[in-house]
């Protein structure tokens, strides 16, 4: 990867960062490193949770999950951003975390799309935003309907053409255990499997912020309803959509390409060279699909040093 400083290096930068005359408060490290948890109100009055640091002075970042994730899965990001003087918000998707489920199954793209838009009235716009697998489709709609709202945006391994067989292992491993699990080691097991790529953590205490305990058993914490097959769009159906949206953007556009990614071929970045000319590439090389998580310090860098020439 080209340029940049990993997360710890983006930190330790922060005591030379200052708010603006006027805003009255210079953050330390410690403040800007812990998050404060809120609640923004999504569409259909869907109330929507994040954690947030920093100030805004130099404008907010919204950080998009990926489908089954949380807004925990941006690791480190999250306050090395804030360093940098944004104020950035790491959102739980509707029917995700401690975002609230939709009543009535509201799980289509578009829905998506409408809470980021409401949830771009609620901050400092135009906004800077990454976007992740699922949250990097609801990022490049937003971005397409509504350009005044959206400074920059950075999608992390996805784009409009993707690996069918990469797209159903992660649906497979969505479905995979309905029943959920009997301890947090069985459910490091099934993540360890579905990563091979990484290393399996000693201690799992880790995905207690990604799952429930109900009855004795801890499950996802996203609504199972959210994958169901019904749901499913024809992959041609999506592209055709996805690249209509792609060529409405006009704004600054970054891709954090995984080197090792199943769900984003070369034939998929080119592809999207078509639709988005402006498009910057950057690869990841030793990240798979879940990038931000796989190399968190090259993808904080890499998204850092984007932000600098805004």
């Amino acid at each position: 990867m080209a340029g940049g400083r990993n997360a710890r290096e983006i930190l330790g930068r922060m005591e030379n960062v200052g708010r603006p005359q006027g805003c009255g408060l210079k953050e330390d490290l410690a403040v800007v490193d812990e998050a404060r948890t809120v609640t923004f109100v999504g569409a259909q009055g869907l109330v929507l949770a994040a954690d947030e640091w920093g100030s805004g002075a130099e404008g907010s970042v919204l950080l998009l999950h990926g489908g089954g994730q949380t807004r925990h899965s941006w690791k480190a990001a999250g306050a090395a951003l804030a360093a940098e003087g944004r104020h950035v918000v790491a959102l739980d998707l509707r029917g995700h975390g401690d975002s609230q489920w939709s009543p009535d199954a509201d799980y289509d793209i578009t829905f998506f799309r409408d809470d980021l838009l409401a949830v771009l009235t609620q901050v400092a716009t135009p906004a800077i935003l990454v976007g992740a697998s699922l949250g990097g489709i609801t990022a490049l709609l937003a971005t397409a309907d509504r350009p005044d709202l959206v400074e920059r945006l950075v999608l992390v391994d996805i784009a409009t053409r993707l690996e069918a067989d990469g797209v159903e292992r992660i649906h497979a491993f969505m479905h995979s255990a309905p029943n959920g699990f009997a301890s947090l080691e069985e459910a490091a097991d099934a993540v360890a499997d579905y990563l091979p790529h990484r290393d399996r953590p000693r201690r799992p205490e880790g995905l207690r912020k990604n799952l429930r305990l109900r009855d004795g058993r801890w499950y996802w914490h996203w609504d199972p309803r959210l994958f169901s097959s019904e749901r499913r769009v024809a992959p041609e159906h999506a592209q055709a959509t996805l690249d209509a949206a792609a060529r409405a953007v006009e704004a600054p556009t970054l891709l954090l390409a995984g080197g090792q990614s199943d769900v984003l071929s070369d034939e998929g970045v080119e592809h999207l060279r078509t639709v988005i000319p402006h498009v910057e590439v950057r690869v990841l090389g030793e990240a798979a699909h879940t990038a931000a998580a796989d190399d968190n310090d090259a993808f904080t860098a890499a998204v850092a040093d984007f932000i600098r020439t805004a």
